[in-house]
């Protein structure tokens, strides 16, 4: 069996026809970005912005047309302006991801096989977001739910390193069409991280972004689940927009550090959440103390208190107190979660105890 390739994608690409011309799209140059790697194709369709509507349909042509190749695991075909719009020299074509969705500006709702689908938010990097993510996600599971837990940080996808699962590559789902989503501690799990080397940068415009979101979303055999777990990068931009669009969320969770500069980030993303009308199901404080292992002093080195305060008068509800703990952190360097690897310590029955009062509120 021949190695899908660049060439090879170009050539079953030229018995694509541009209705307004008569002439395939490789010919007119309109291929661009084309990316190749462990079965997963992506590349750009370059047209006029005001043909996007009609040059759909020739987006999933081109699309079948790869996916139908053997070897092909995943494609992603996107229509973009941006060479044609921002670029001087044509044949610099953009950075394109090696696993990204339709960018075609639907508004089909993904995941409805998930009962509820709750966003792990921050308003900065830092904060402990993703630790908490996972740790809530396995809190959850132990809780009698069927999980699942999306890692929607493309910029820096950690998941895998956290769930002990680095260098695992995913596979096709029993279908032969969708990717089955990689098995950690009984439960599902996708990332970007599967896909690539942990060190590789992702360089990629917004469309790339919405476009790999949607594909992890809606090509990935997630099956039923009782919950999802997104965990989502910091800020307050393309990622939760999309999500937030295409996905009805049950609710946002909020995870901060005691101190000044991250509560003021924590209330964007309170307020972002609450203009796209997603529920705000709590605030998390971490890193709220510092137990001395050797003397049991309690120290309070980003503060204490900010995020139950803000909580209070932003009338939203507080989940609870994580402290600054090297177990933790050592735990989540070597994959091996505390909810699971310590599930009696005090740290995992904060999680627990947060983890129910989620579910309480599903």
């Amino acid at each position: 069996m021949a190695e899908v390739n660049e060439g090879v994608v170009l050539r079953t690409l030229e018995s694509v026809i541009d209705p307004a011309n008569g002439k395939d799209i490789v010919t007119l140059g309109m291929v661009s970005g084309i990316v190749v790697k462990g079965g997963h194709v992506a590349f750009a369709i370059d047209i006029e912005p005001k043909r996007a509507g009609e040059m759909e349909p020739l987006r999933k042509q081109a699309e079948k047309l790869v996916h139908d190749l053997p070897g092909v695991l995943t494609v992603s075909a996107v229509l973009t302006a941006e060479r044609a719009q921002h670029s001087p020299h044509p044949q610099q074509a953009p950075q394109m991801p090696r696993i990204g969705g339709h960018g075609s500006g639907s508004t089909e709702q993904l995941l409805t096989n998930v009962k509820s689908v709750i966003a792990v938010a921050s308003g900065k990097g830092g904060v402990g977001k993703s630790t908490t993510a996972v740790n809530l996600a396995l809190a959850l599971k132990s809780l009698g739910l069927s999980v699942g837990l999306f890692d929607a940080d493309i910029f820096g996808p950690s998941q895998p390193r956290m769930l002990g699962m680095s260098g695992v590559k995913p596979t096709h789902a029993p279908d032969g069409k969708k990717m089955a989503p990689i098995e950690a501690y009984g439960m599902k799990v996708m990332s970007l991280g599967f896909m690539m080397p942990e060190d590789n940068p992702v360089v990629w415009r917004g469309l790339m972004v919405m476009g790999a979101l949607e594909q992890f979303m809606k090509d990935v055999a997630w099956g039923d689940l009782d919950v999802m777990v997104i965990d989502m990068p910091p800020g307050t931009g393309d990622t939760q927009l999309t999500i937030a669009q295409r996905v009805k969320l049950a609710g946002a969770v909020i995870v901060s550090t005691p101190q000044d500069i991250a509560l003021i980030d924590a209330r964007k993303g309170i307020n972002m959440f609450s203009k796209v009308n997603v529920p705000v199901l709590g605030l998390i404080e971490n890193m709220s103390m510092f137990h001395c292992p050797n003397c049991g002093h309690e120290s309070h080195i980003f503060g204490h208190g900010g995020a139950k305060a803000d909580a209070e008068r932003l009338g939203v509800d507080f989940l609870g107190e994580l402290p600054l703990d090297i177990g933790l952190r050592i735990a989540s360097d070597e994959g091996k979660p505390v909810v699971v690897h310590d599930p009696e310590g005090p740290i995992a029955q904060r999680y627990r105890a947060i983890a129910e009062k989620i579910k309480a509120k599903l």
